[in-house]
């Protein structure tokens, strides 16, 4: 349950699609003044050095954020994640990816909070020491599921989520569902993002027919493949469901995602952006 480190995986595809989703709904969720909370259910260490040795044994940030990091878009999103990268590194080099933690706090402001659940020690660890500083952002070494549910609903009745388990455990595609489930309960009201790898394609619709019936209304899913699907042990794309999204969420992937594909993906690569569940 404690052996997945993102390390291995920073600045991938996957990431490139959960953050660019990410930013885009925290960019909207923070242009009121009211207080928002924020809650990571899997947050990682937060911060990734590329040229340290789990980066460099799998060297996936080459199929993803290096390959955006001369690229000029002619969509201001992506544009702007760009340079949200960008801003964590110097000289002009790719030398750091920040997680999902760092991409956030970018975002929170000062009568914002942030809650961010860790497990596995040693990014606990890295996650505290990255996140040291700001009163308003408290990281646990708790299980991320269960925390969010006993964190709803937030004082600020404002709440953005991110979920996303490394789903080594097969039961997580499950808990996903059923915590969402006990979430939107408390909180109707709350925007969740839901990242997914599509490892095994039936285990994704599955998930996506669990949240169909679950009675959820405005649920869309937004997937970045990099190569058809296969059988072959391996993810082949990734995706984010967002339930209660930002109203201009799927018209900006709708533009950007078709050159995602064309930049990141072979010739069998292709896209998703569907509203799953109408408003």
């Amino acid at each position: 349950m404690l052996s997945y480190r993102h390390s291995f995986h920073a600045g991938n595809p996957a990431d490139v699609l959960k953050h660019l989703v990410l930013a885009e709904v925290l960019k909207y969720q923070t242009i009121k003044d009211k207080p928002l909370d924020y809650i990571d259910t899997h947050s990682g260490a937060g911060f990734f050095e590329l040229a340290g040795s789990d980066a460099q044994k799998t060297q996936e940030y080459l199929d993803g954020i290096a390959k955006l990091w001369q690229h000029q878009s002619e969509h201001a999103p992506l544009t702007e994640y760009i340079e949200l990268i960008k801003s964590f590194n110097q000289n002009g080099e790719l030398d750091f990816y920040p997680g999902s933690p760092k991409i956030a706090e970018h975002f929170l402001r000062r009568q914002d909070n942030g809650w961010f659940f860790e497990l596995h020690p040693r990014d606990l660890a890295l996650l505290k020491q990255n996140m040291i500083g700001k009163r308003s952002i408290r990281v646990r070494g708790e299980n991320g599921f269960q925390g969010l549910v006993g964190l709803l609903p937030p004082p600020s009745r404002r709440a953005c989520v991110l979920i996303d388990p490394p789903y080594e455990i097969k039961d997580d595609y499950d808990t996903v569902v059923k915590t969402l489930v006990k979430a939107h309960k408390r909180f109707a009201t709350g925007t969740y993002m839901i990242w997914y790898p599509v490892v095994d394609r039936e285990r994704i619709d599955k998930m996506e027919a669990g949240l169909i019936a679950s009675g959820m209304r405005n649920i869309q899913l937004f997937e970045l493949a990099t190569e058809a699907d296969t059988e072959v042990h391996g993810m082949t794309a990734s995706g984010m469901i967002v339930i209660n999204p930002p109203w201009k969420l799927k018209q900006t992937m709708d533009a950007v995602l078709p050159e995602l594909v064309s930049v990141l993906s072979d010739s069998s690569g292709f896209y998703r952006s569907e509203q799953l569940v109408e408003e």
